[in-house]
Order: C-alpha cells, then structure tokens, then sequence
C-alpha cells in the first residue's frame, strides 16, 4: 500500500506559497498584536452619527480593521488546512477567530447607530460630505432592512440566543458524521466492508447491481432507525426560522431568507414551475439510462451507476494546467494572463498530503490572493474541480481589483456562476477535441449528470424545502412519517414510470444537510441556469456576451445579486433562461443517444 506523503515531502512548486501574506509567522503575529490595539480606536467614535465626516470616518476605520482581520484569517486558516494535526496552527486559527469575536463585540454598536437615523439624514450627509457617496449602495441596502428590525433590546437578546438556534444543525451533524454506524455489505470480491457516509457515494455508483442495492438499503436502514430524531432536529431548525421572520414582520421564512440578498420569492417560484412544466427530457434520459443498462427493472438506487465506464486516462497536474488554459481561451487575453498568475505565483496547493483538509476550495481575501486548495489525483473530476475552483478564484480577483473593500465580496446568489462558466468550457472544449467514442461518451455522460444533480435534483429539493415549511406555517407537525411522505411523492413527480422507487427513498430527506442552510440549494439550480446561457453565447461567438459577463465578474457586491446577472442579459425572473437550460441538456442528451447507439 503507497504511504501517505507528508507535507515537507510534496515539492514546494505544487505548495501555495502563503509568505505572499505575511512572510513568516512572527508577523503574521505581529499584525494580530496590532489589530488587537486598533479595534480599540472604534471606541473614539461613540458618537459618529452625529456628523457626516464621522460617518464617513467610521466606515473607513471597519474597512481598514476587517480587510486586516481579513487577512489574518486568511493566513491562519490556509496554514492550519496544510496539516490539521499541527498543533501550532490549530492555535493561530483559534486566536484568530477570539479576535473576530472581540471585533464584533466592539462593533456591535455600529449599525443600531446608523438605522437611528432617517435615511433622508443619511441623503443630506451625502451631499454635505461627497465622499460618502461610495458607499451609497451599501447605505441603502442597510435601510433596506431596517423596517424588519426589532426593538434594540428584543434585537439584543436575539443576538445572545442566536448560538441556540443552530443546535438542531450541531445535533444532526454530530448524529449523522460521528455517532452513526452502519453495517457491513458484501462487495462483488466476496469482502465485509463497512459502509459509510462517505464510501456510500462510491458503492451507489457501483456497475454491480447487487452493490448498489445492498449499498441502498443499508444506509437508509440506519437513517429510517432515527428518522424520528432527525425530524425534530429539522422541525426545531424549520419552526425557529418561521419565528424569527414572523418576529420581524415577513410574510413567510423563505422570504426573509431571500431578502437578505433582495431576491423576489417570485424567482423562487418560477424555478419550481418551470422545472417541473419541462420536466420531460429529465424523464428521456431516465428512461434512455434504464435502455444502456438492459436492465427490465430500473431501480432507484440504478439511477447512479455510470452507464459509461470510466476511461481511465489520467493527467499530470502539469497536463490539466495546459489543458485548462486552453479551454479558458474563449475568455479572452486578460483573464488567461491572471490564470496563468495563479499557476505561477503559486496560489494553489496541488496534492493531497497527510494531515491535509480534503476536498476542494477556493478562499481569498481583499488583501491576500484568491487560493485555491486541491487534492489532485489526476483524473478527468480533478482537471474539471481545477477549472471550477479557478472560476471562484478569479470572480474573487476581479472583484476585489475593481472594488472598495466594502463592495468586493460578490453575494452567494451568484458564488457559483463563474466556476460552473469554466466547467462548462472545460467540457466543451474536450467534447471538441477528442476523437475517442467513449470519451466523448463519458464526458457528455458527466454533462447530463451534472444538469441532473444540479438543475433537476436542487429544484426537487427546492421544493421539499418550500413545502415543509409551509406545512409548518400552517400548524402541521413535521413528523417523520409526514416528510417521508411528502419526499416520496415528490420522487414520483421527479422520476419516470421507468423508475422504481424502493419505499427507503423515502428517507433520503433525512441525510441531506441543506435542508438546514435555510432556502439555499435553489442557488445552485439558478447558478447553472445563468452559466448555461453564458457559455451557449460565448461558444456561439457572442462577443458581446463575453464582454459583459467580464464585466460581471468585476461587480463584486456593488449591486444586488439579480441586477448584476441583468448586465449580462439574464432576467432569473423570467422563464426564459431556465427553458435554455433545459434545452441544452436535451441537445447534450440527443448527442449522447447518437453517438451510444
């Protein structure tokens, strides 16, 4: 068995190199002893709306303080994810965390002391004191929420028990990560292997039928066991959401989650209905799957399991570098001249070494560069999670180059457009290039499961999510016996007659930890709506939509989430470009049965 490389023993050119924040650790620690003194300072400015210079001061001063914690951060958390075992890591992450948490306290006062005032104050301080207009935008998204705050006391003690709140989120995570054991299955060799939630993803995908089933039914044996505690922790999480908007005056949790970032519930709603009006091309593919397979019963738990085998070519790193490049051209000379920064400069951290975080990410700060930590192993996933984490790490670079401190963060509602954009190239741009049946196979195969899992199976989700809580609103119980049956119908609208759906699908609700991120899986079906239409432009030679999508890329968070992706010419409240989307997944899927048959 091939030893698990330590860190000092990767090569230094395949290490991010983190002395591009501090240098050595000794100022890393110099700079949090600073910081620790001028968070004190914001105590000068009790007082600071009271007058526009002192406004405008004050906003200065939390820029400048928390692109610093920033920073700081940055450094700990990269440093600690090379080795989790490191103890002294594990304690600059711990201190820089402490020192957020003091910063908040500090700071606390802040915005209470702005939403004092009349936003027709704020107007007059804006022409008194010019400078100030820079941060308008982020003035009047304040105001924006101010009718939905609470007195300062009730928004106070809301503030102390809000760690309560998310105890029924720690619980499941605890139950479902550490606490649950799962029996053993046989594999097609003959060996006991225990399952897990983690292995579990690599047994449903199995080509061996028995796998899969016994997979199957072996992790919802043990959910189904605790269905009932799991469905009190969702309720718990589901009732404190529906209290706290109702508290705060809106007419339902999922709209005061979706104001956050200003998004109508009517995109929300059109996500669902126009899913579900074209739902047919999902059901074709179902049906054609069940075909490749010559199987007479399609189960539930076939649905996963590739009907084209893995190719098995592999990649150097130094390959998927050249590769993805080339892929990326389509986006002009600029954004190629930045990757290869990122390649250069060292921003990425290639292999997987002991002790390291697993997965996948990309992670910068206005002050730092936009990193990225990988775990390549070479094959064709890992040259396409190269290319998706780049599009997170160059939205973040273009975005902090073009904005104020105070403007750079793009929202959520729109985090995953850039990186599925280059998933999508890279795809393209290998279809294109390869002459080999079963490699073009495989690729459009990843394609079609892509739209599945993201599109089709997000909105599902979507929905359930809606549902429950509206059930709830309406002084329903969330018991476990009502979310497995709302879950299962839902299954039935999501899958064809073709697929037969075995009674423990109905527990799959319960292992799905997003349903406590509350309304956050519709951003992922709206993300490759938007990225669809961009790529189809750009790969049709639409010049102009390449332009502004660039010019997307350097928004940040300077306007709402939904106007940003208007620039582009995409409107998430219409229609239009979700039908697009579902359209090229029947493009990919005809070019599949044509080259399959």
């Amino acid at each position: 068995m091939e030893k698990q490389r330590t860190r000092e023993e990767i090569n230094k050119e395949y290490t991010w190199d983190l002395s591009l924040i501090f240098k050595t650790d000794e100022e890393f620690l110099n700079e949090v002893e600073k910081l620790k003194k001028d968070i004190l300072k914001i105590e000068e400015y009790k007082n600071f709306n009271t007058s526009s210079k002192s406004l405008y001061e004050i906003l200065i001063l939390t820029n400048d303080l928390e692109s610093r914690l920033d920073k700081t951060y940055s450094y700990a958390h990269l440093s600690y994810d090379q080795d989790l075992s490191n103890s002294k890591y594990q304690k600059y992450y711990g201190i820089v965390n402490n020192l957020f948490s003091d910063y908040s306290k500090i700071t606390g006062f802040i915005i209470p002391s702005i939403l004092k005032l009349d936003y027709e104050k704020i107007e007059e301080y804006i022409k008194e004191y010019p400078k100030l207009k820079e941060f308008e935008y982020l003035l009047k998204d304040l105001f924006r929420n101010k009718k939905y705050l609470l007195d300062e006391k009730v928004e106070i003690a809301l503030s102390k028990i809000s760690k309560a709140f998310d105890n029924s989120e720690s619980i499941y995570d605890l139950l479902t990560n550490s606490d649950f054991t799962f029996d053993t299955i046989k594999t097609n060799d003959n060996k006991e292997v225990e399952l897990t939630n983690s292995n579990y993803s690599i047994f449903i995908e199995s080509i061996h039928e028995e796998e899969r089933k016994q997979a199957f039914q072996t992790l919802y044996k043990t959910y189904k066991k605790y269905a009932n505690t799991i469905s009190k922790c969702l309720s718990n999480t589901v009732d404190s959401n529906i209290s706290i908007s109702n508290l705060r005056g809106y007419n339902s949790a999922l709209e005061s989650s979706l104001h956050s970032e200003n998004i109508d519930v009517k995109v929300y709603d059109n996500l669902i209905k126009t899913v579900k009006d074209n739902i047919n091309p999902l059901y074709e593919y179902f049906d054609y799957k069940k075909k490749l397979l010559n199987k007479e019963e399609f189960h539930i738990y076939d649905v996963y399991t590739k009907v084209i085998k893995n190719i098995n070519k592999t990649y150097t790193f130094e390959e998927a570098k050249d590769i993805v490049l080339e892929a990326l051209k389509p986006l002009g000379k600029e954004y190629n001249e930045v990757l290869k920064k990122a390649f250069n400069e060292r921003w990425i951290d290639v292999y997987n070494n002991k002790g390291k975080r697993g997965g996948a990410y990309s992670s910068g700060t206005y002050l730092t560069k936009p990193y990225l930590l990988l775990n390549y192993e070479g094959k064709l996933d890992d040259v396409s999670t190269l290319a998706h984490e780049l599009g997170h790490s160059m939205h973040t670079y273009f975005s902090n180059k073009n904005n104020p401190y105070h403007y750079a963060y793009y929202k959520i509602f729109v985090a995953e457009v850039a990186s599925t954009v280059n998933e999508l190239l890279l795809s393209n741009y290998m279809l294109k290039n390869t002459n080999i049946k079963e490699e073009k196979l495989y690729i459009l195969n990843s394609l079609l499961d892509l739209y599945k899992g993201t599109l089709f199976r997000q909105t599902m989700f979507a929905e359930f999510e809606k549902q429950i809580y509206d059930l709830s609103s309406s002084g329903e119980i969330l018991t476990s016996e009502l979310l497995c049956d709302k879950y299962y119908k839902l299954n039935k609208e999501y899958f064809p007659e073709s697929v037969i759906l075995d009674e423990e699908i109905k527990y799959e609700w319960s292992r799905i930890p997003h349903f406590y991120y509350n309304f956050y899986v519709y951003k992922y079906a709206t993300s490759i709506c938007a990225s669809t239409y961009i790529v189809r432009e750009i790969l049709k030679g639409n010049n102009d939509v390449k332009e502004k999508y660039l010019k997307f890329l350097t928004l940040g968070g300077s306007m709402d989430p939904i106007d940003e992706l208007k620039t582009i010419g995409i409107d998430m409240n219409d229609s239009k470009v979700i039908v697009n989307t579902i359209d090229y997944f029947k493009e990919i899927l005809d070019e599949f049965k044509k080259i399959s048959s």
